[in-house]
């Protein structure tokens, strides 16, 4: 007899477990050099990784990290600064200047060590010259609920910005730069996690300037103008001055997958992935995996029960409403009102940062008896995904997890158990 719940809960636990950078970090540090080191970094894991390095480093280092409110870890010898996410704030701006004076400088026998994970974005928030931070939180909010999708946010946030794009490894050369990344960003493309700082760029202004018109943006004047101009463009592969710049993935949402996938497998389950990139608006992703799961539970196709559709990647929520929730809850209820109180049908999705959206929670669980109990409360479930307030619903029902901040990131985790045949 198979504990749905708590098979859930294990899987999102093994997935964790393979993505903490106090597990991983370790194996990818490179020699010491002949010179200083200088550890800085930006994410919702940059103060674990931090913490990471001090534990395993050979020498002398010193440095900074910025990471969101609440992510904190213990440090001896890297500062680490807490800033706001996903919408930018001043003390963002404050830590993304002293990094850039700190790599600024530096000589070739020296080595900056820049710890990258998701959030790294929003949490080196220094605008470009001629910018204002007001700016910046603008168009950040405005794009946030537009539906776009993170490769498209942190396109226009690197032509914004006086850091991201490349430009803090421009700023430390001729030092070596040497990224250690947490992957949260669907295909692990380093130039688009936390924006790419010390990575080339492959976008451009005019790349920029189609998100928002895409998205029908009417940005401030002063951002306008700037991508208008489209003076001093970010660095592009193959820019010599990135020569010594070199990265490493120490973990990505696959392995994380791999790892939930292996545990469903001992207890008998066989697990189904479906990719770590899936992207698209989350409502309807959840009611594109309602199909696969009933099918599995009336045909036994893709899989015969027990079966677990495991997938990762970024949705998106176009906001229309005025409700709570992220992406994660919105995804949940999506699957769940298109799954009509199945039987033998569980699902779990959360952020794997600990966060969906701005709310407190990691995501949440769907039981089959979901609806019903949200009706017994006076609750409309179809009206609730209407306002974006899957939320509501979750908490109500008492169904929200809640993990806290897990100083990891690997992006979304979406498991739907289907345990038995209708």
């Amino acid at each position: 007899m198979i504990d749905a719940e708590q098979l859930l809960k294990r899987m999102f636990q093994a997935a964790l477990d393979a993505a903490r950078p106090e597990r991983v970090l370790a194996a990818h540090l490179p020699p010491l050099p002949n010179g200083r080191t200088i550890v800085v970094g930006a994410g919702k894991a940059a103060a674990s990784m931090a913490a990471a390095v001090e534990a395993h480093w050979p020498g002398p280092l010193s440095g900074l990290v910025v990471t969101r409110y609440g992510h904190t870890a213990p440090v001896r010898h890297i500062s680490v600064v807490e800033a706001a996410h996903p919408v930018p704030d001043a003390a963002g701006t404050v830590a993304a200047q002293r990094i850039l004076d700190l790599v600024s400088g530096l000589g070739p026998d020296d080595l900056v060590l820049c710890l990258i994970s998701g959030g790294g974005s929003a949490l080196l928030a220094l605008p470009a010259p001629g910018l204002a931070l007001s700016d910046k939180r603008q168009v950040t909010a405005q794009l946030l609920k537009s539906g776009a999708s993170i490769a498209e946010i942190n396109t226009v946030r690197k032509h914004l910005s006086a850091i991201k794009g490349g430009r803090l490894a421009l700023a430390a050369a001729p030092a070596a730069v040497v990224t250690l990344v947490i992957s949260d960003v669907p295909g692990d493309d380093p130039a688009f996690i936390a924006s790419g700082p010390t990575v080339p760029d492959p976008t451009s202004f005019a790349d920029a300037r189609a998100v928002l018109a895409k998205y029908r943006i009417a940005p401030p004047p002063a951002v306008a103008r700037h991508l208008a101009e489209a003076r001093d463009e970010t660095p592009k592969p193959g820019d010599p001055r990135l020569a010594r710049a070199r990265v490493a993935m120490i973990a990505r949402p696959l392995d994380s997958l791999l790892a939930a996938a292996a545990e469903a497998a001992r207890a008998g389950v066989t697990p189904l992935l479906l990719g770590d990139a899936i992207e698209g608006e989350a409502r309807e992703v959840g009611r594109a995996f309602a199909g696969i799961a009933l099918s599995a539970a009336r045909y036994k196709l893709p899989a015969p029960p027990p079966m677990v559709i495991l997938s990762g990647g970024e949705t998106s929520v176009t906001v229309r409403g005025h409700g709570r929730g992220g992406r994660n809850a919105e995804f949940l209820l999506g699957l769940g009102l298109a799954l009509d109180q199945a039987p033998q049908i569980y699902a779990m999705a959360c952020d794997t940062d600990g966060i969906d959206g701005t709310e407190n929670n990691a995501g949440a669980l769907w039981r089959p008896d979901t609806i019903r109990r949200a009706r017994a409360r006076g609750l409309d479930p179809a009206a609730l995904l209407a306002d974006n307030d899957a939320y509501t619903l979750f908490a109500a029902v008492e169904d929200l997890v809640v993990t806290g901040p897990t100083l990891t990131n690997v992006n979304d985790f979406r498991a739907i158990l289907v345990v038995g045949e209708e």
